[in-house]
């Protein structure tokens, strides 16, 4: 391409309308959409399948067949693509988060029917009957999962799209923070629409929970986006392809995306980051009770102040910290400080203190506030226009697949704990030690990453792309 041709592109997207804190406010509708999402499917419907006063469907089984949701995060890269390079009801991102939201709502749905078969086959044991059920809401859940791929990767391609350099940090900050205001409402709404629920009322109060909030779901995502990519989109003006996006086929996307080696240096940080700070997810709880002798209710309650100190930071990191400090710089500070924040979740332990463990837990979800906003800003710098939806696919499953090893692996390391040490304190210290260190690891992999080495080695390949199948 001319170089005339890339100064009236450039010419181009600064004349296009930047996003106003309302758009903003509204693009977090989609994610307050998810938050909801993600509490009916791994709270409301893996309590009622676990529950042995309900389905008590084994836990293995309930934890294997929800865990498919992720097991086919590899999608993602794949609908990140199409994206980049198809055009979907006339749009290259809305047209795949709509279809995505709506057949998500289907298929929930469908698997809470499938659930209710599983559970009435257990009845008189297991069977070859419930092997079948089984099978099938596991297919169902990959088939719910494939949606959340299709929908989440090109929202996170139009969060790039319509932001700019200046205000992406503050486009994050909002739209990861009503992420976690759709996990509270999720709980509050499920919690006020299940109240008083017993054996006998279950199938509908359920079935009723998952028609009503899937549609609002629907409606959330289709008021956070209509318009907006019309509007506000810099694809075009930005890309180099405009109008030959298809001749990008997949095996081309990713020799773009494996051009540098700074995608692998990421990846690998955003996979250490994330396993490290979700390790403790499944054992937190578990640790406040056994440990600092907490009941359910008062257990459950860390999960808030978590919630409450990842809201503030995120929201202090998008508008403070990035415009003073920098993306790369702020997710190092926020490594450190999650770090640190484990240590006094450790030290609380050996004081018993439930209101130190609280302030811990507070700290810690403020410091993973502020990585949070870091890394992700830094990941959406860290795309090349051409194929921003691909490599927004790999950073997300980057991202689904160290949640997934951080569940299995909290368990696995209390586990080990327990046998190689005895005591329920060290047992855990154990899990929270081995999240600083992981910390220290991801701060390493963050110093090696230069996104003005991956913009170059981008744009090389992106070019090598153009002469060698376009030109």
């Amino acid at each position: 391409m001319a170089s005339g041709d890339l100064l009236d592109s450039e010419r181009n997207s600064l004349t296009l309308p930047k996003v106003n804190l309302l758009t903003m406010f509204r693009l977090g509708l989609f994610q307050m959409g998810l938050g909801i999402m993600s509490v009916l499917t791994l709270g409301v419907l893996n309590r009622v399948m676990i529950d042995p006063k309900l389905l008590a469907v084994p836990a293995t089984i309930a934890a294997g067949t929800t865990a498919m949701t992720l097991f086919v995060s590899p999608g993602r890269v794949w609908f990140g693509q199409m994206s980049d390079t198809k055009k979907l009801w006339g749009y290259h991102r809305t047209g795949y988060i709509w279809a995505g939201l709506s057949v998500l709502a289907v298929f929930v749905f469908l698997a809470v029917q499938v659930v209710w078969q599983l559970g009435a086959s257990l009845t008189n044991g297991w069977t070859l009957q419930s092997t079948a059920w089984t099978v099938l809401l596991a297919l169902t859940f990959a088939l719910y999962g494939l949606c959340v791929d299709a929908c989440s990767t090109t929202y996170a391609a139009l969060l790039v799209d319509v932001s700019d350099e200046d205000n992406r940090s503050k486009l994050v900050g909002i739209v990861w923070s009503l992420l976690m205001v759709g996990i509270v409402v999720g709980a509050v709404t499920s919690k006020k629409l299940l109240e008083g629920l017993t054996l006998e009322t279950l199938q509908s109060s359920v079935n009723r929970l998952f028609l009503i909030l899937p549609v609002a779901v629907v409606c959330l995502g289709l008021i956070a986006t209509v318009g907006v990519e019309k509007k506000f989109s810099r694809f075009a003006s930005r890309s180099r392809l405009t109008n030959r996006e298809n001749r990008i086929t997949l095996g081309k996307a990713m020799q773009v995306l494996t051009a540098s080696r700074q995608t692998g240096l990421f990846f690998s940080f955003l996979l250490v980051m994330t396993i490290s700070l979700f390790l403790q997810q499944p054992i937190l709880e578990p640790y406040g009770g056994e440990v600092f002798h907490m009941t359910v209710a008062q257990g459950a309650l860390l999960n808030a102040y978590w919630g409450i100190g990842v809201l503030v930071g995120m929201s202090v990191a998008g508008f403070l910290i990035v415009p003073r400090l920098g993306k790369q710089k702020t997710a190092r500070l926020g490594c450190w400080a999650v770090a640190a924040s484990f240590g006094l979740v450790i030290a609380s332990g050996f004081t018993g203190n439930q209101v130190m463990l609280k302030s811990a837990v507070l700290v810690l979800g403020l410091s993973g506030g502020v990585l949070t906003n870091g890394a992700v800003t830094l990941m959406l710098d860290l795309t090349a226009q051409e194929t921003a939806g691909t490599f927004l696919g790999a950073w997300g499953l980057a991202q689904a697949l160290a949640q997934a090893l951080a569940t299995v692996g909290g368990g696995g390391l209390l586990d080990l704990g327990r046998r190689l040490l005895h005591t329920p304190v060290l047992a855990y210290s154990l899990v929270f030690a081995t999240s600083v260190l992981g910390m220290i690891w991801a701060v390493g992999l963050l110093n090696r990453v230069s996104v003005a080495e991956f913009q170059t080695s981008a744009r090389r390949a992106i070019a090598s792309v153009l002469e060698s199948e376009i030109d």
